[in-house]
């Protein structure tokens, strides 16, 4: 089978979108860009095909399996966190392996041992702990190896190594040397084999389910036989440069992210993109070319940047902003627009006992306020209007940038996409395809 991929190697995540000569869209693939951009393109591109591996699954299991009916989703949803946990094994083992190697040096001379047994124990605690947090509805802050492996490793040594005597921060020095390894090694374990372990996983999970496991089986290898062949990639994205691909692989975030808003809605005219590094107003015409654009300065207000600044000031994750931003009862006027000026800021109006979601609604308005402004440089906003990149998952921000384009522009239709994180890839990915058929 023929694909196109599109990267957007962003400056917080990278992106990949796979898409057959049909201009399917198979697989959507995304890490964290790490500071290696090659090895996180590599992650993004196998991760959409995993993706692409269980669409395929998904198609033969539909066509073959028919008696699954109802419960397809939710087998399909124990085979992919199956695969997932397999994955997350094999990257413990390998992160296991680097730690104990790590421990040497003048500052662990004499307690090799002891902290070697720590670590066995840890590990072995993690790996026991992880099968949980694969479970269908299993809460997960993350999926990224990292956070996941980082968090369970925390709670495991602190707990391991007062029991030795063994202080955290030494254990933790073990860790912080050995992740950056383990994250540029991604899994490379044979897909087809980790698949079928996970196969016998869903099987296993659903005891009660009515089918012919011999046809499953050959539905689910049968996907994984396809021969995906990678015909074309375009890059794009802040780390597209660090990449050793040819200028014909290359495409601007502009383009890309115009592009890839008209494929998701073709009546799009005017485009939103807030990302981490950067916002971007662009206008497209009916074909998705762009026709003007306009973008932030250097300053990080008004990007994913910011939030993630404002994050570290109140000791948050970065998913919880929104929703308590959302609990405010009133928004907060934040008189700074400078990241920094804003965070001192905050923590005046903190100290003066100010309502953290008062605030944090107020800081969300201050975003979409600047966003507003580069929208207006660029043209203003046309309908359609599609608003793009991470701070679309935002409820807060896009609860005021709704509000913000009623009042100044009226009833535009506003489209938001659960994908629209992948939008510069779906270009690339678009791009791709018409540098090889030339089609639209």
């Amino acid at each position: 089978m023929k694909t196109f991929i599109g990267v957007d190697l962003g400056s917080t995540t990278t992106k990949a979108v796979l898409m057959d000569e049909n201009m399917d869209v198979l697989g959507r693939g995304i890490t964290n860009s790490r500071s290696n951009y090659t090895t996180a393109c590599n992650v993004a591109k196998l991760e959409a095909q995993i993706s692409t591996r269980l669409t395929l699954c998904r198609r033969n299991l539909t066509q073959r399996v028919p008696e699954l009916g109802g419960k397809l989703d939710e087998f399909l949803t124990r085979l992919e966190l199956g695969f997932r946990l397999e994955q997350f094994l094999e990257q413990l083992e390998d992160l296991k392996a680097t730690c104990i190697g790590n421990v040497s040096g003048d500052r662990f001379a004499g307690m090799e041992k002891q902290i070697i047994e720590v670590l066995e124990a840890v590990f072995k605690g993690v790996a026991a702990e992880a099968p949980k947090l694969y479970e269908p509805d299993a809460p997960r802050k993350s999926d990224f190896f990292r956070d996941i492996a980082g968090s369970m490793y925390m709670a495991h040594s602190q707990a391991r190594g007062k029991e030795a005597g063994i202080a955290y921060d030494m254990l933790l020095n073990v860790y912080d040397k050995s992740i950056i390894e383990v994250e540029n090694r991604p899994p490379n374990a044979d897909m087809a084999a980790s698949f079928l372990r996970a196969l016998d996983r869903a099987l296993k999970g659903m005891p009660g389910l009515n089918v012919d496991v011999n046809t499953v089986r050959k539905a689910v290898q049968d996907a994984l036989d396809v021969e995906l062949e990678e015909t074309y990639l375009v890059g794009t994205g802040y780390g597209r440069v660090t990449l050793p691909f040819s200028k014909e692989h290359i495409r601007s975030e502009i383009l890309c992210h115009g592009l890839g808003a008209h494929m998701m809605y073709s009546g799009t005219r005017t485009v939103l993109d807030i990302g981490g590094q950067d916002t971007k107003g662009i206008q497209v015409d009916p074909k998705g070319i762009v026709e003007n654009f306009q973008m932030n300065d250097r300053c990080a207000a008004g990007c994913g940047r910011y939030l993630g600044y404002i994050a570290d000031e109140m000791n948050m994750g970065l998913h919880e902003l929104g929703p308590l931003a959302m609990k405010a009862k009133r928004v907060a006027k934040i008189n700074s627009t400078c990241t920094v000026f804003a965070g001192a800021e905050l923590r005046d109006r903190l100290a003066l006992g100010e309502a953290r979601e008062d605030i944090l609604a107020g800081l969300h308005r201050s975003i979409i306020l600047r966003a507003m402004s580069i929208l207006s440089r660029s043209g203003g906003i046309r309908d359609q209007f599609t608003f793009t990149g991470g701070v679309a998952k935002n409820e807060a921000a896009v609860k005021e940038l709704r509000i913000l384009v009623k009042e100044n522009y009226g009833d535009v239709q506003i489209n938001i996409n659960p994908d629209s994180i992948y939008t510069g890839a779906l270009g690339g990915a678009t791009f791709a395809h018409r540098a090889v058929t030339g089609n639209a």
